[in-house]
């Protein structure tokens, strides 16, 4: 048999079994072969193994890449680490659906998170962004989810009310059309707007049609601080009741380490019963909109009356003594972290000077309190700002890593200083914490990279190195894979990264990416596991 390429002589992890010598064909985009000696194969290119590891491409859960191959189709980011396959759309934030009136605000809440994208967005619906994106022609495969939030704004607006009946049949429609253009999961973000303002029951309508699906529902939780018990457990019983699997997202405890072995003795609890799986990013620092250190109600009506609150006198005094004193439920950042603990990575003219400051030393600067200081600066770039939030300390990330659960998530930004997580998070689950540090195994941090994510988001094709199923591949050498990027240094890929091959084509080779553009869009529907909604 003659293969397009040959990988001999590696030691093979196949995401699902013991790491084993092998040869691996590849033809035809597929894995045609895994074979103790292809020697004798004809191939137009043979890579050799030896001393070398091959795992199946890495699969991230959670990033933010909506809009990031409008301006890099490469996403180098996560294709240098090894990643091949990336769940976009979480935290409930998606550019789509969305109407055209709403078409500017949504972009300009998004921006921080998922960067501008494209001049001017021509898409209405889920799959006419997801054709926009396979246009881009990205060089990794991209997996869309339906979120809460774009489906609730598309049908109510960013107002804080309860829907009506007909509210929840319309965004039950707006998600089901979302699972029929080829969705793989429903993401909340129960602290953005809208989401925040939506009731359980809302959340469990919603659910159902996930359920019909047998689509996992992906939700970040309304509260990972001092709430986190009771956030988590509204989530598992609204798994339950509507039947769909449970994922949580980048499982945390923020600033109370006494809770993490309570939620970790819940999320088993729940696991005896249900399917509940968890991602997590390997630091113990956050990323996210600076905007999130506000009140829910400050937000009501999106980017556009926020800024206007921030610039009243009364409305912004109001803003300020909540944040000092907190609200019954309200998972309360800046009192939680702190303003020594909260460093601004990304601001918006005129306030792009700021960035790699903390807000205690922003205030310093300034000369002002440091609350002041942070809705100033909110107020300043019209919402346009992340931050960095440190929450915990390694032996607390640890400890929820070695759960059997955890998947990887990286929560990636990007950005021109962003979280070092983007740059890093599977070479410090893999290479760090794996090879180095010996937390799990080898073997095992792999399988939760590729098949064990496969399964999760119903990738049947991917996720093993087996004929039959994809060729997305990442060569690395186990001696020298290893994270790089810093808080202060971000932007650096790992070191040790071989070869990257995305649908049998080689993507990454020599620190750099090639003209290979093999990722695809997925948008082939879930097949329905029920005829209607429980």
């Amino acid at each position: 048999m003659a293969f397009d390429l040959v990988i001999r002589g590696a030691q093979v992890a196949p995401g699902d079994g013991p790491i084993q010598r092998r040869d691996v064909g590849i033809s035809g985009g597929l894995i045609a072969a895994v074979e103790a000696d292809l020697s004798g194969a004809e191939a137009a290119e043979t890579v050799a193994g030896e001393g070398l590891l091959l795992c199946p491409g890495f699969i991230d859960a959670h990033v933010h890449a909506a809009l990031q191959p409008f301006v890099d189709p490469t996403l180098a980011p996560l294709l240098a680490q090894g990643v091949t396959t990336a769940v976009i759309h979480p935290d409930g934030l998606a550019p789509a659906p969305v109407t055209a009136a709403a078409r500017e605000g949504r972009r300009q809440y998004l921006r921080a998170l998922e960067g501008p994208g494209p001049d001017e967005w021509p898409w209405l619906t889920l799959a006419e962004h997801l054709d926009a994106l396979a246009a881009t022609r990205p060089a990794i495969s991209l997996v869309p989810s339906i979120g809460h939030s774009a489906a609730r704004d598309t049908v109510m607006g960013s107002v804080n009310r309860a829907p009506t009946a007909d509210e929840v049949r319309a965004m039950r429609a707006e998600v089901r059309t979302g699972f029929e253009a080829g969705a793989r999961s429903l993401s909340f973000g129960l602290v953005y707007v809208p989401g925040c303002f939506a009731a359980t029951d809302e959340l469990g309508a919603l659910a159902q049609e996930a359920a019909r699906f047998g689509a996992p529902l992906v939700p970040h939780t309304r509260n990972e601080a001092d709430g986190i018990l009771g956030a988590i457990g509204e989530l598992i019983d609204v798994a339950r009741r509507s039947g769909a699997p449970l994922h949580l997202s980048h499982l945390k405890v923020v600033g109370n380490p006494h809770l993490i072995e309570p939620l970790l003795a819940m999320i088993d609890e729940a696991r005896r019963s249900h399917d509940v799986t968890f991602d997590q990013y390997p630091y113990g620092a956050g990323s996210t909109t600076l905007a999130s250190i506000l009140p829910a109600w400050a937000q009501d009506g999106g980017a556009a009356a926020t800024t206007a609150r921030l610039a009243d006198t009364d409305t912004r005094r109001r803003i300020a003594e909540d944040m000092r004193a907190g609200l019954p439920g309200w998972e309360n950042l800046y009192r939680a972290c702190g303003p020594d603990r909260i460093t601004v990575t990304q601001a918006a003219a005129p306030r792009s000077d700021v960035a790699g400051q903390t807000l205690a030393a922003l205030g310093e600067h300034l000369g002002i309190d440091p609350l002041e200081a942070v809705l100033d600066l909110l107020r300043d770039t019209a919402l346009d700002a992340t931050m960095i939030d440190e929450y915990a300390d390694d032996a607390a990330v640890q400890r929820i890593f070695r759960h059997e659960a955890m998947l990887l998530g990286s929560d990636g930004i990007f950005g021109t200083r962003p979280h070092p997580r983007v740059y890093a998070s599977a070479a410090r689950v893999v290479g760090r914490f794996a090879l180095r540090d010996g937390l799990v195994e080898p073997g095992e941090a792999i399988a939760r990279l590729t098949a064990r994510s496969a399964d999760r988001f119903g990738l049947h094709d991917r996720g093993r190195i087996a004929p039959g199923l994809r060729a997305d591949l990442v060569l690395l050498d186990p001696a020298r894979y290893l994270d790089t990027a810093t808080y202060d240094d971000p932007c650096r890929y790992p070191d040790g990264v071989a070869r990257v091959v995305v649908a049998g084509e080689t993507a990454w080779r020599d620190g750099a990416a090639t003209a290979a553009r093999g990722g695809e869009v997925v948008t082939t529907p879930l097949p329905q596991t029920r005829s209607e909604a429980r």
